[in-house]
């Protein structure tokens, strides 16, 4: 059974990596070097939405042979527009740049805060659902000592009875608690598109990865970033990535007893994002930030409620 869960969730994630990539594509010279936005430092991306709205990068893309012509102004930018090019683009990429845009427009080109505004609103949807997975992880702090008990009984014995009858003590453990041990695996998945949608929408949108917040250009990586003259304002962006992730991943720990290896996991997974974090968009670092401060909220309230929650 536990082989069978296992194979499914891989070839869920299997098609979703498969699902979710080659959508964006860098604009290159005829050499094959990137082309670069020489006052931001980005790399453009060839298959835009719209058509960009600085008059020195239209004429980048004229120079390389790109029909931005023929694009719409991201203004009047609708899900229709362009040519079909696959399900990923047409449910995912297209919806959710024309509402970034739209809501930018309401608050008076503000990408970036549109941008927080539909990260926060998803977040809110699918808030029952990560709810539920958070008050998982709570449940099985106060079931870890008696599952580390069960595990070290059957620690030396490796036959095919004893692994069974530590499955079923395992099991039972879980059903005291009301614990399901894949539900914290659902959101996780969900995830991966979600994070590439908005990369996609962000790079393929100029009016987005024009656009500027706080001393940040919404397409330009940190790495970039570190050489203009607002380089006080990506260092900050980093250390918000860092912190929030951080925390973030701290507070869904199952608790004191973990071993040392799963105690260093906040660590090495904040600096897995740190690196990432160096070489993806500002804006996508934006949305990371917003989704991780949701989180901690969601986590901080869930322990507060869990001792109601487990009584139920």
């Amino acid at each position: 059974m536990k082989k069978s869960k296992k194979s499914v969730i891989l070839v869920i994630i299997i098609s979703l990596i498969l699902l979710t990539t080659g959508c964006t594509k860098t604009l290159t010279t005829k050499d094959n070097k990137p082309v670069k936005n020489n006052v931001t430092g980005q790399n453009l991306t060839e298959n835009i939405l719209c058509k960009p709205i600085d008059k020195k990068v239209q004429d980048i893309y004229r120079k390389n042979n790109v029909k931005i012509d023929k694009l719409p102004s991201c203004e009047k930018f609708k899900i229709t527009s362009g040519k079909y090019e696959g399900l990923w683009t047409s449910i995912f990429v297209k919806p959710l740049a024309f509402i970034l845009l739209q809501l930018g427009l309401v608050l008076n080109r503000n990408y970036a805060l549109s941008l927080i505004i539909i990260s926060l609103i998803i977040r809110l949807i699918a808030f029952p659902f990560t709810k539920k997975t958070a008050m998982q992880s709570e449940l099985m702090k106060k079931a870890q000592p008696e599952l580390t008990k069960i595990q070290n009984k059957y620690k030396n014995k490796q036959d095919q009875e004893s692994m069974m009858r530590q499955s079923q003590e395992m099991m039972a453990v879980y059903k005291k608690y009301s614990i399901s041990p894949m539900s914290g695996c659902l959101f996780s998945m969900i995830q991966l598109p979600l994070f590439i949608a908005f990369f996609e929408a962000v790079q393929r949108t100029p009016a987005i990865f024009e656009g500027k917040f706080l001393g940040l250009q919404l397409g330009t990586t940190p790495v970039v970033g570190f050489g203009t003259a607002t380089i006080i304002s990506y260092i900050i962006l980093m250390i918000l990535i860092a912190a929030t992730t951080f925390f973030s991943f701290k507070l869904n720990m199952t608790g004191n007893t973990l071993d040392d290896s799963m105690k260093m996991m906040p660590v090495m997974m904040s600096g897995m994002i740190i690196v990432m974090g160096l070489f993806m968009p500002s804006a996508l670092g934006i949305y990371w930030i917003t989704t991780n401060l949701f989180t901690i909220l969601q986590n901080i309230l869930v322990k507060r409620s869990k001792d109601k929650y487990g009584k139920a």
